[in-house]
């Protein structure tokens, strides 16, 4: 099986590219996950992340992203809030032709502190006998930047890949994006990562 219900091939080049600050951490497969399996036709795709727009966002790319001939529902056109029962829905998936689903969430946001360094600048010679040393820099033209204390966040999601035909877990991952500025480019790097481990892993055809 090729996975067309995962993403394009040319996704994976964002990882060159871009210089991503997304990398997969970790990852699983069930032994029998492999390219042999029958494609799947309909999966939905669920992607509870910081908030209601974000997910709207996620959801969208991924089903965006999937390939020709794989058909994907967004969970929050799908799903309704009295939706609770989880064997209910599962039969109301089944009856409706799903036999996949992708799950992305935000598992934890870890913080860190990080120094940075404090550096004198200016004129090498400026000033009333500035070539001497350091000592008259201050009064032309240069100084001293001193150190300081930053916040790093590093943002933690998680993927998976559920058989319902199956009732089973065939793929998870979790990956980490340090100081995300853009959802797009993040999302996309985490798509770029998750697809690299499937070819890497032969679940996908290279």
């Amino acid at each position: 099986m090729k996975l067309k219900f995962l993403f394009p091939l040319g996704l994976i080049g964002l990882m060159v590219a871009c210089a991503p600050s997304t990398k997969l951490e970790k990852s699983w497969a069930d032994p029998s996950f492999n390219a042999s399996m029958k494609p799947f036709t309909k999966v939905l795709v669920i992607a509870p992340l910081r908030d209601a727009n974000s997910q709207r966002i996620a959801e969208d790319k991924i089903v965006k992203q999937l390939k020709q001939g794989t058909t994907g529902v967004q969970s929050y056109l799908y799903l309704q809030p009295a939706d609770t029962n989880i064997l209910a829905v599962e039969n109301r998936l089944k009856k409706d032709g799903f036999d996949g689903i992708i799950i992305m969430r935000l598992t934890t946001v870890e913080k860190s502190l990080s120094y940075n360094q404090g550096a004198y600048y200016g004129y090498p010679y400026g000033g009333y006998y500035g070539y001497h040393g350091y000592g008259y820099r201050g009064y032309y033209g240069g100084g001293y930047s001193p150190g300081y204390y930053s916040e790093d966040k590093t943002f933690l999601v998680e993927t998976t890949f559920y058989s319902i035909n199956n009732q089973k877990l065939l793929w998870s991952g979790t990956t980490s994006t340090l100081n995300p500025t853009s959802l797009n480019e993040t999302l996309d790097q985490i798509i770029a990562a998750i697809k690299y481990d499937l070819k890497q892993k032969g679940l996908i055809s290279k």
